[in-house]
Formats: C-alpha cells, structure tokens, sequence
C-alpha cells in the first residue's frame, strides 16, 4: 500500500536554506550572522523533524519529540561537532555560540511545534 508522504513546508524551507548558503560559500560569499549562526539554529529543528517524519511516516509510528528528546540531541550535536569534530579536523571550530544556537533553535522547536500552547506564556 502506498502513502502519501508529505514533508514540511519548514522542513523544506530549511533545506533550500542550507543549499543556498552552500552555494554562497562556494562562491566566496559570506554572510557573517548566517553562514555562522542560521545554520545552527535550524539543524536541531531539521533534526528533530526528520526523525518524526521517519518514526511516523515511514515506519508507521506515532512518536513525537518531547523535551529529554531535543534536549539529548542538542547534547549530542554539541559534543560531535563542536569537540569532537574540531579536535580530528581543522575543518571544523568548536563555537560555544554554535552550542548556543542549538541551544536556542531546539527550545523554539518544543514551543512553537511540539508544544505551541506553552509558547503563549511567554508571547
């Protein structure tokens, strides 16, 4: 039996993001705040959707990310790409600020998606 599979409109967004910032580099064009932070603010939302969409969509559960979840991958994105990645190459810098914007891309992903009704508190 086939499904239909739709994808986010966010999750979309996100990608031609990522591939447009890419192209820049590429180009030798660098914005600083986005080439530095934007991408980092949006991975752990992109992360975190793409494993529900996987757990949901393809492999027929019904999951959804809670807060110990995008807390544990913040965790983990941190210490890959900003300890251990910088220490085997010098491709990658360890940025407490990158930590920050996980940090920051992960809670807003719990309020506005996960858990939108608790965002009204604050907004």
């Amino acid at each position: 039996m086939l499904r239909e599979y739709k994808i986010s409109n966010w999750f979309l967004l996100g990608l031609l993001s990522w591939l447009g910032i890419i192209i820049l580099r590429k180009n030798g064009i660098i914005i600083p705040f986005i080439n530095a932070y934007f991408t980092d603010l949006i991975t752990i939302p992109m992360y975190c959707y793409l494993i529900q969409y996987v757990m949901n969509k393809i492999l027929g559960f019904h999951w959804k990310p809670n807060l110990k979840f995008i807390i544990t991958s913040i965790v983990y994105l941190s210490i890959l790409f900003e300890v251990l990645c910088p220490s085997i190459s010098d491709k990658f810098i360890g940025d407490i600020f990158d930590v920050v914007a996980y940090f920051m891309g992960g809670i807003g992903y719990y309020f506005f998606q996960i858990h939108p009704q608790k965002s009204k508190l604050f907004f």
